[in-house]
């Protein structure tokens, strides 16, 4: 082996393809940082020994492995895809592509759920569900709630429920179904949904990340607002009186989620903004 097998070598090989791919457009775009947690994760260390030891060598089996990792990031492949997990709330998922990447956004939801129903014991549905993130998330901090979830896909179904196991959340219910489908004569204090809200034809969905993601998952189809307006639409037969609907949505679309919440008869209808200012979700309770 020479230097070129260096750990710092082989990080700076990494960041350089990484810097020159499709992995480094966009303003939120971190190669170099990619490169390095790539590399930790090859090599089952932390960034910190990494740093403190970039003489050190890596074997043949270990640069493959690495390399392979950087290809398939630079095609803009998401990080958390290439690396088989994210972090959510206080937990840590394992994604595939059939699942959404969990958005730190999203939280907002998990965060306006606690906080609205203080209370031990609440029964509460997680619509579209994906990874789990929310209804796992909310189970782990209300370990007395009745937490079900729902998907119409088998594959991301399959994933949540790795992750209920992993987590030792397993009380956490799972139902293969569009939205409501699989809930009738149901009823809960809360229902939350992250569901679909760009319209197909948005230049958003050009971005090479979400060509990996689950199409599905992300777009409705022409009418940006189908989903959400079916939600909401059947949203009150499955809201205990007073109940919660908790609705993630485009950056755009508060104002209009709002007039289809109270077109719907719901009340105390308000919007609240994510960390990049932006009106990211709408609460409303059942009239």
């Amino acid at each position: 082996m020479t230097q070129e097998d260096s750990l710092g070598a082989l990080l700076e090989r990494g960041a350089r393809r990484l810097r020159a791919s499709e992995a480094a457009r966009g303003p939120g775009a971190t190669p170099d940082l990619d490169a390095e947690l790539l590399l930790t994760h090859t090599l089952g260390t932390s960034r910190a020994r990494l740093r403190s030891h970039p003489e050190a060598l890596a074997d043949k089996g270990q640069r493959e492995r690495y390399l392979a990792l950087i290809d398939r990031r630079s095609t803009g492949e998401p990080l958390a895809y290439v690396l088989g997990r994210k972090d959510f709330w206080t937990l840590q998922l394992a994604v595939t592509p059939a699942v959404l990447v969990p958005r730190p956004e999203t939280e907002l939801l998990v965060e306006r759920a606690l906080a609205l129903r203080p209370e031990e014991f609440g029964r509460v549905v997680d619509l579209g569900t994906g990874s789990g993130a929310i209804a796992l998330s909310l189970a782990q901090e209300r370990p007395g709630w009745l937490v079900t979830a729902t998907d119409v896909s088998e594959e991301a179904l399959a994933v949540a429920r790795a992750n209920s196991v992993s987590l030792q959340l397993e009380r956490v219910q799972f139902l293969r179904g569009s939205w409501f489908v699989p809930l009738a004569g149901h009823t809960f204090d809360i229902i939350v949904s992250n569901p679909p809200y760009v319209a197909a034809d948005d230049p958003a969905m050009r971005d090479a990340a979400l060509r990996h993601e689950p199409q599905g998952a992300l777009t409705p189809g022409p009418d940006a607002m189908a989903s959400l307006r079916a939600i909401i639409d059947a949203a009150p037969e499955y809201l205990e009186r007073d109940g919660w609907l908790l609705l993630e949505h485009g950056a755009t679309q508060a104002a209009e989620v709002a007039g289809e919440l109270v077109a719907r008869g719901f009340r105390h209808v308000r919007s609240h903004r994510d960390l990049a200012g932006h009106e990211r979700m709408t609460e409303a309770r059942r009239g």
